[in-house]
């Protein structure tokens, strides 16, 4: 349920609001590594109970942020070694594998990292969905590659279309 207080900027304060966050991730400095950040800036203005907010290399940032208990949250990223590169990827998040993974870390924002300091902060990961594409080069430099440049399209599309989905859904939160 949204307060007249909730964080996500979007909503009325009604208790039908689905809540999500999509959180783009990754270091614009690496090449293809900053894929989650670029997309974000491709993806439509937010819907009520929406929020989308480029969290770059800001891990506990995001950690403090889930604390808020969204119903859904959208990672969208850079993926290694699931295949092609500038393939884009949907899938559901692992919590279990991932909370257990790591402990609490200020630096880090792989979402090993961000899941295992949520929960070492007292929070629960609320159901997680990734959008991330299949990285070529991660070298020290501004910019994507022409394969993950060429899938931001597809990405953006697939963010949206999650978002939908979910926002059809009657919130549920993990825990």
């Amino acid at each position: 349920m949204c307060s007249a207080t909730c964080a996500c900027g979007g909503c009325d304060g009604g208790d039908a609001t689905q809540r999500i966050l999509v959180a783009g991730i990754g270091n614009i400095f690496l090449g293809d590594d900053g894929f989650g950040p670029e997309v974000l800036r491709h993806v439509g203005s937010a819907a009520p109970g929406v929020q989308t907010t480029d969290y770059g290399i800001r891990g506990m940032h995001l950690a403090y942020d889930l604390l808020a208990e969204w119903d859904a949250l959208v990672l969208v990223d850079a993926l290694p070694c699931r295949g092609a590169p500038g393939t884009v990827h949907v899938f559901e998040a692992d919590h279990q594998s991932l909370t257990a993974a790591v402990g609490l870390d200020a630096h880090a924002m792989d979402p090993a990292t961000v899941f295992a300091s949520l929960n070492a902060l007292g929070g629960h990961a609320p159901y997680t969905v990734v959008v991330g594409c299949e990285v070529e080069d991660v070298e020290e430099r501004m910019g994507l590659s022409g394969v993950a440049a060429a899938a931001i399209p597809a990405a953006t599309r697939a963010v949206e279309d999650v978002v939908a989905e979910l926002r059809s859904r009657s919130p549920v939160r993990e825990g």
